[in-house]
């Protein structure tokens, strides 16, 4: 093994039951290298990454350390920790309520009093060595996010890691934020400790990265120099997809389009959860979507739609009116569902019965004090256990029980229940079998032929192609183009996504 090497996983695989998370894969961290962890939900980055720090024991594979030709089993963080390897998460894991000379020490060695003068001293030449603008004795709640992130990775570099794992840290900070804490992780670069930087952010992949290491479906695509994989490649390695792979894509009939006023419009549409102004239109009868990596802004972008995030700007209009929405009762009021990304956190409500699953929203636009009844219930969910084909043994089995596609049908149902004019489908047909995803994408297309305005995303780009007429096309939470028609190719909204000019010309 080359002495450069801080770290080489080989031919590691886990596997929980029913799934494979990981299968024979490597990966390869040099000293003073900054490695790029890419890969879509569900490729295997945060498990290889426990792997790694000892929340999960592999099932097969070995790990070398620092160059060191003996392998090393690490059965726990603590473990990983004192063979160096440090994980800082997008979540801070520091106490917000002490000082930031005391969240550098906590925990550390063994003694039975604090010399706080001491420890005040070390904190002061560490954040000073560090560049870190934050002062020994205030206390961490009052540092930005960017700071106490910087306080955290001081704390490991303090511990002599040589392995130092980042963790989606960018995901809540802003440009100036940002670059802070670059010119860190270069710091750190230069004193040779190796950096796994987990992101979804392009632009910063191509900014402060070395290498690139791809995982998908829990195997490894490769290993690659940054500079040698251009952002359209690298999009398409991440998602499975050649370029000019197109022959089995079905174009959807443009008829929809933009006919008399859109039913949804807004200018300048922004939110607290990190959107940047954008304008959407949306035409009653038509599917729209938004394209672009998970990251992204997508469900940010339609969660402003629906007043589920905190609207920051922007002027909506629905049917030609200006209204104001501010939560998503104003959004339902006004004829806007919205089936979530997660069902599990935002959608079903496990311990209640498919039945009540399906009349929730309703029951929550008529208001409590006006219940539906029992009979009424009954059969709303037997029309719409009916219509969409949800298998369960009755319509008082508990939602918990079903499979996650019929979960997903219990979901769309209870919009569907609405009569809404206006439909968001934010990853309808993640994690189902395909003939459920079929059933979808089929219903899809029907609802919007019968004149409902439908927003679509998936992660799947063959569906986005299939099912919309128009896309817009994020980045880095920007909207970065807008697609409709034949222009919405798996090549032009890869290359939309990087940047690049595409080369489809249908």
């Amino acid at each position: 093994m080359e002495n450069d090497f801080v770290l080489s996983m080989q031919n590691i695989s886990k596997e929980f039951p029913g799934v494979k998370a990981l299968t024979n894969v490597d990966f390869t961290l040099r000293k003073g290298e900054i490695c790029a962890l890419m890969g879509e939900n569900g490729a295997g980055k945060s498990t290889l990454i426990k792997v790694l720090t000892g929340v999960y024991h592999k099932d097969s594979g070995q790990v070398y350390i620092d160059g060191v030709n003996k392998s090393v089993t690490i059965k726990s963080p603590q473990e990983a920790q004192n063979m160096g390897i440090s994980t800082v998460y997008q979540e801070i894991t520091l106490c917000p309520n002490i000082t930031v000379a005391e969240n550098l020490f906590i925990g550390r060695g063994k003694y039975n009093f604090v010399n706080w003068r001491v420890m005040e001293k070390r904190a002061k030449e560490l954040l000073d060595n560090l560049g870190i603008p934050a002062k020994p004795k205030q206390q961490l709640s009052g540092c930005s996010l960017a700071v106490q992130q910087m306080v955290a990775i001081a704390r490991a570099v303090d511990m002599e890691c040589k392995v130092l794992i980042l963790d989606e840290p960018t995901s809540s900070l802003d440009e100036h934020e940002v670059a802070k804490l670059f010119s860190l992780m270069r710091d750190l670069k230069a004193r040779g400790v190796g950096i796994v930087f987990v992101t979804h952010f392009l632009e910063q992949v191509y900014k402060i990265c070395d290498t690139i290491t791809v995982l998908r479906n829990g195997e490894l695509v490769g290993n690659y120099i940054t500079k040698d994989l251009p952002p359209v490649e690298l999009i398409a390695k991440m998602m499975g997809k050649a370029l000019s792979d197109l022959s089995q894509l079905h174009k959807r009939d443009e008829s929809g389009k933009e006919s008399g006023l859109p039913f949804y419009s807004a200018v300048g549409l922004s939110s607290a959860a990190g959107v940047r102004p954008y304008d959407i239109n949306v035409y009653k009868g038509e599917v729209s979507g938004f394209a672009g990596l998970l990251g992204s802004g997508r469900s940010e972008s339609v969660r402003a739609i629906f007043g589920a995030d905190r609207v920051t700007g922007g002027k909506v209009n629905i049917n030609g009116k200006p209204v104001r929405i501010t939560k998503p009762i104003d959004a339902m009021k006004n004829g806007v569902g919205y089936l979530s990304e997660d069902r599990k956190i935002d959608g079903i409500i496990g311990d209640l019965s498919v039945r009540d699953n399906i009349i929730l929203a309703l029951q929550v636009m008529k208001g409590f004090l006006r219940p539906i009844s029992k009979p009424e219930a009954e059969a709303f969910a037997d029309e719409y256990i009916k219509l969409l084909g949800i298998k369960t043994a009755s319509t008082s089995t508990p939602i918990g029980s079903l499979s996650g596609g019929n979960q997903q049908k219990v979901i769309l149902a209870r919009w569907l229940l609405t009569h809404p004019e206006y439909l968001i489908l934010d990853e309808p047909t993640r994690g189902i079998d395909v003939g459920t995803k079929v059933d979808i994408q089929k219903l899809v297309l029907k609802l919007a032929e019968e004149g409902m305005s439908i927003t679509f995303i998936s992660s799947e780009i063959e569906e986005m192609v299939r099912t919309c007429s128009r896309l817009i096309v994020m980045r880095d939470r920007n909207v970065v183009g807008a697609l409709a028609g034949n222009e919405i190719t798996q090549d032009n909204i890869m290359h939309t996504i990087a940047g690049t000019e595409g080369t489809d010309n249908e």
